[in-house]
């Protein structure tokens, strides 16, 4: 999964795709001085249509255990097992209810660490599994005991500190004998030929671990163990599977090992890592563990699916939730009745505003009848009953300070891009009226290539409306477009009272970053020059609540109160789009007032890249500094020899984890 890639414009070396209507592309490339301009570009926005985001839903916030002494051997006789297990026909379990196929979790008594345990597993799984195909129940030990719950389970989780019982153990052992599958997390659960031994030294401590996956490729990524290792034990050796994983360390203890078991194709993964815990666990102690676990965290994920699919689950990418239709709204009483004169005039007989990518119809009020596709959406213009559980339409009225930008907007709980849906509008509704695009989630957003991505509940995604004069200072500098637009995000967070310490950055040239560690955000902008006016189509998307599998700002307050003491509370999307345009109208107001110097004070205070050092095109290519932005908005880096050159936002990427600056595969 890749990274959002948010760039600028070749044709005008800045945001912006190909002009409109024929009309040429200004080139907004000023030099300063006798800078010389390097034919190394970052990032080309003309292969990005719209934005993409990679993240998916969050998982709930939860404690870990403190895992007991474990037993060394749960090996013992397995004479009889078969009496506890349903029918068979032909080697295989029979599912003798008709049941939905189950996914059980055992976590132990029903304390409130086993509640907790019980909450952290099924979230993690909910992430990973097509929860279409699967229902995840909780299996407590009376019931393990005595219901008939092998009959139509596909996958028992094992996921406790605590001793696992020996009879209980006996009837794991059963449904394994008859084909049965096992998870065991962090659990004192194993099998003839291993044991648990105690690592007293690894509880609860980030470990480098090296992966092995079914095809043989290796995942390597930091973990927090369980203070326990697996090593031989008494009994039969079993022949392991090909999943397996060590520390990356010269003992190279056992962490998770395959076993197959049985003669009917019972397979059981045992893994002494905590898996099914988020970096922000309270288990986690130090901001460095957290930040590891984070830089890690889609690679829990990959090595979690891997598990999974082996034992013989569905991972496979949800399907696309169904469309939903727009809504008409105005965050202010004034400007709706001119907004509703201004549709009635430009809309043809049926009600339809018609683009070159969609139609938009307008409606008075919405039927399920009516039917909603990529490129015909209709638009509810009656909202006075107008609610939805993931934007709060009142939060977002109070929060929007601005004179125009943000005003009239385009609300969807689910649409394919919000970069397209202003496309017939933009360039005939009155300025003032300050278009913008908001969503919950879309399912087409793309990314580089033939990538796409479905953006997640807990993203602020919107596409943003703005006009600049071609003859003003922002107007002859475009590329400060993208740079102001990941500014106010930052900035829309950071001054808020109590939240300025919150280290919410910004990275050359569109990405929001959390530190220099992780991008959790990224600015896609689409110019079109019209006559003496630009008109910039501004994507944004940033994590707001979406921990997994990267990180959002909430991750960022909630590890904040935890160093600090503090109780920061969390924000919401709704809240941050709002401030956030606030924020974009406030900057290009002082930007068109003092040029580039009134601004670039606050983007330096909060940018990624002061002194940073970085080689041109490979890690043996020429080393220079990053010294800051020209006056057009492009890098300017200092080389060995005392040269200064301009780097600009088309056509190479910028691995900034990797301290290069890179030609762009082509």
């Amino acid at each position: 999964m890749e990274d959002p890639q948010s760039p600028g414009s070749a044709s005008t070396r800045g945001p912006g795709g190909a002009p409109r209507g024929g009309e040429p592309a200004v080139d907004g490339d000023r030099g300063v001085g006798s800078v010389e301009h390097c034919p190394l570009h970052l990032s080309s926005c003309h292969e990005c249509l719209e934005l993409e985001n990679s993240t998916i839903e969050s998982v709930r916030f939860a404690s870990a255990e403190n895992i007991p002494d474990l037993p060394y051997d749960y090996s013992g006789s397995l004479e009889g097992l078969a009496d506890d297990l349903p029918p068979e026909r032909d080697g295989r379990r029979v599912n003798v209810t008709g049941k939905a196929p189950n996914i059980l979790l055992y976590v132990g008594s029903d304390s409130r660490d086993g509640q907790d345990r019980l909450q952290q597993v099924r979230s993690a799984l909910a992430d990973c599994v097509d929860t279409d195909c699967y229902t995840v129940y909780h299996l407590p030990p009376e019931s393990a005991l005595k219901d008939p719950w092998p009959d139509n389970c596909l996958l028992l989780v094992i996921a406790t500190g605590e001793p696992v019982p020996e009879d209980l153990s006996r009837r794991f052992t059963a449904y394994l004998s008859q084909g049965g599958k096992v998870l065991a997390l962090a659990s004192s659960f194993t099998l003839p030929g291993f044991r648990v031994t105690s690592k007293a030294l690894l509880q609860d401590m980030v470990q480098s671990l090296v992966f092995c996956k079914a095809d043989g490729s290796l995942v390597r990524l930091s973990v927090l163990s369980s203070g326990y290792v697996y090593e031989e034990g008494p009994g039969e050796p079993l022949g392991p599977g090909k999943l397996h994983g060590h520390l990356d360390s010269e003992d190279g203890d056992r962490l998770v090992v395959q076993v197959p078991f049985g003669t009917h194709g019972g397979e059981a993964v045992l893994c002494q890592v905590h898996l099914e815990l988020p970096p922000s666990s309270p288990a986690v102690q130090t901001q460095e563990d957290f930040n590891l676990l984070k830089s890690s965290n889609f690679r829990r994920y990959e090595v979690l699916t891997e598990i999974l699919t082996t034992l013989g689950l569905s991972c496979d990418r949800k399907q696309a939730p169904a469309l939903t239709p727009l809504y008409l709204l105005s965050a202010t009483e004034e400007i709706r009745d001119p907004l509703m004169q201004w549709l009635q005039k430009h809309v043809d007989p049926e009600g339809v505003i018609r683009s070159s990518k969609l139609s938009l119809k307008f409606i008075s009020s919405y039927t399920s009848e009516i039917e909603i596709t990529p490129s015909a959406i209709p638009v509810v213009t009656d909202t006075e009953s107008f609610s939805s559980e993931n934007f709060d339409f009142e939060i977002y009225r109070q929060n929007l300070k601005t004179r125009k930008l943000g005003k009239v907007i385009l609300f969807a709980e689910v649409t394919p891009t919000t970069m397209s849906l202003l496309d017939g509008l933009m360039f005939e509704m009155p300025q003032e009226m300050g278009l913008i695009a908001i969503a919950v989630r879309q399912t087409q957003g793309k990314g580089r290539g033939k990538n796409a991505w479905l953006s997640p509940l807990g993203c602020a995604l919107s596409t943003l409306l703005v006009c600049i004069p071609l003859r003003s200072p922002l107007g002859q500098r475009i590329p400060f477009v993208q740079h102001l637009m990941s500014l106010a995000v930052v900035e829309a967070v950071r001054s808020i009272p109590g939240y300025q310490d919150i280290n919410l950055r910004v990275k050359w040239p569109n990405d929001i970053y959390y530190s220099d560690l992780m991008k959790l955000g990224g600015v896609l902008v689409n110019s079109t020059l019209m006559g003496e006016t630009f008109y910039i189509l501004i994507g944004c998307g940033f994590n707001v609540t979406n921990s997994n599998p990267t990180i959002c700002i909430n991750d960022l307050i909630t590890e904040y109160n935890k160093e600090h003491g503090a109780e920061l509370q969390p924000l919401r999307a709704d809240c941050l789009i709002a401030r956030t345009a606030t924020v974009l109208e406030e900057l290009i107001d002082t930007f068109q007032d003092q040029g580039p110097n009134g601004v670039l004070p606050l983007y330096y205070k909060y940018w990624v890249h002061s002194a940073q050092q970085v080689h041109l095109g490979s890690a043996e290519g020429p080393k220079v500094w990053i010294v800051g932005l020209d006056d057009s908005g492009f890098l300017l880096v200092h080389q060995e020899n005392g040269d200064v050159v301009t780097v600009h936002p088309d056509g190479n990427s910028f691995d900034m984890l990797r301290n290069l600056i890179v030609p762009k595969e082509r």
